[in-house]
């Protein structure tokens, strides 16, 4: 049934796309990580804020 292969073809083509987006997300976000070297100093020990 070519509705059947179309639907396939579909799914698999999102399957791609959301994994690829998903990569694509997890190395932008990964340089970004850092964050966490910098933490410390945008935001000090809170009970030393007061």
């Amino acid at each position: 049934m070519p509705t059947a292969s179309l639907r396939l073809l579909l799914v698999a083509l999102l399957a791609v796309t959301l994994t690829g987006g998903l990569a694509a997300c997890g190395k932008k976000a990964r340089p970004e990580t850092p964050a966490d070297a910098t933490y410390p100093r945008q935001y000090p020990d809170p009970q030393s804020v007061d």
